[in-house]
């Protein structure tokens, strides 16, 4: 997706979204069908269960078989994701290079391979499934304590596992961290300091200069299309009346 700053400055929202997405099924089928569709985002739950209540996959094992080969590339890993009902399942890899914290379209595809490999010796899905391997894209999640305090001085989007102080969202400018305390400065409110384990998702704010510190190393690749609303963006809908 592109996008203007207030500049009129037109720029990719992630330059490898499209890289390699691949149509799996489950291994005793051993089949795949390559085809290109915009990765989701959203936190990830610990597991995707099936109708008869029995999780389709642990994220903890999907995340031990995919971190090493993300590693090997010399990427460091963002998030995995499971998501989606029965017969659309995707799991989503988010990846990034340590020093430009993007990844080009042959690092996208790169990493799908080694994925794939792995995933078709271990079958560690008990259903067909859509491998999506993207960079983080501009206004990326913050899955991990070192992003709070990469990103302090940016604006950020943090939604609590249980509310604190009658708020269950919080949005303001990353101040830090210390330990395991991430502080950020609220609008009316000032300075709020909460522990990495109260964040429930996090993400970035698009913000001018968010994009001029996130340009795209590339744009070879890139279609110019809109990407359909996540799950995240539908549970920030819902949940920015609860901002104070």
């Amino acid at each position: 997706m592109f996008l203007q700053n207030t500049s009129g400055v037109t720029i990719a929202l992630n330059a490898c979204h499209h890289a390699a997405t691949g149509l799996y099924r489950a291994h005793s089928l051993h089949r795949q069908v390559k085809r290109l569709e915009p990765p989701g985002s959203g936190a990830a739950p610990l597991c995707l269960p099936l109708m008869s209540g029995t999780c389709l996959a642990d994220i903890a094992k999907l995340t031990a078989l995919i971190a090493p080969e993300a590693e090997a590339l010399g990427f460091d890993l963002v998030r995995v994701k499971l998501f989606g009902g029965a017969g659309d399942i995707t799991l989503q890899v988010m990846a990034e290079r340590p020093d430009t914290r993007q990844l080009t379209i042959d690092d996208c595809a790169e990493l799908s391979r080694r994925i794939s490999d792995v995933m078709d010796a271990e079958d560690p899905i008990e259903s067909e499934y859509r491998l999506e391997v993207s960079s983080p894209g501009i206004d990326r999640p913050l899955t991990r304590l070192k992003d709070f305090a990469d990103w302090a001085d940016y604006e950020a989007r943090i939604h609590l596992a249980a509310p604190i102080e009658g708020r269950k969202v919080l949005t303001g400018m990353l101040k830090g961290v210390e330990g395991d305390q991430i502080t950020i400065d609220l609008p009316k409110h000032g300075l709020m300091t909460i522990g990495f384990d109260q964040v429930g998702n996090a993400k970035l704010m698009l913000t001018d200069a968010l994009i001029a510190a996130t340009r795209p190393l590339s744009l070879d690749g890139v279609e110019e299309e809109e990407i359909e609303d996540t799950d995240e963006e539908a549970l920030e809908s819902a949940d920015i009346k609860d901002e104070g």
